[in-house]
């Protein structure tokens, strides 16, 4: 089996509510150095955030996987449009955790009835990378620099 590694990279320096980090994915190219904090992440400075970039990935991931289900069972999508909404509850211990994520989808399927939307939807949802990656088990190889 072949294994595609992905990659990005984040940094991080000073305290929580004053410091400051980028993240990068310098694999693909598509972001370099864009800026998180604590404002970006709790409040509304202009940044991305990391459970921004999981509800994107979740999005992304799900409506190609949708596509490929319906494209497969001979019903290629003319288009589908995907939310997805990540619940980040604060203010409780052990501190900020994702609680959810919501997925909205519409689609443009001809030949398909709603009821088999929601059906390959629901396949889609269960069965997609990202939905699958996050009950995966994760590794740590941590090393102090001095």
């Amino acid at each position: 089996m072949a294994t595609l590694p992905r990659t990005a990279t984040a940094f991080w320096e000073g305290p929580l509510k004053t410091g400051r980090g980028a993240m990068s994915t310098p694999q693909s190219g598509v972001f370099s150095d864009q800026r998180f904090g604590f404002g970006t992440r709790f409040g509304d400075e202009k940044g991305t955030n990391p459970e921004e970039l999981i509800a994107a990935a979740h999005a992304g991931c799900f409506s190609m996987a949708l596509g490929f289900m319906l494209e497969t069972a001979g019903f290629p999508a003319t288009r589908i449009d995907t939310e997805a909404k990540l619940a980040l509850s604060v203010g409780e211990a052990p501190g900020p955790t994702v609680t959810g994520i919501a997925l909205t989808v519409s689609g443009v399927v001809p030949g398909l009835t709603a009821a088999q939307f929601a059906e390959f939807a629901a396949n889609a949802k269960a069965n997609c990378v990202v939905s699958r990656a996050l009950s995966v088990p994760i590794t740590l190889d941590a090393k102090l620099v001095e």
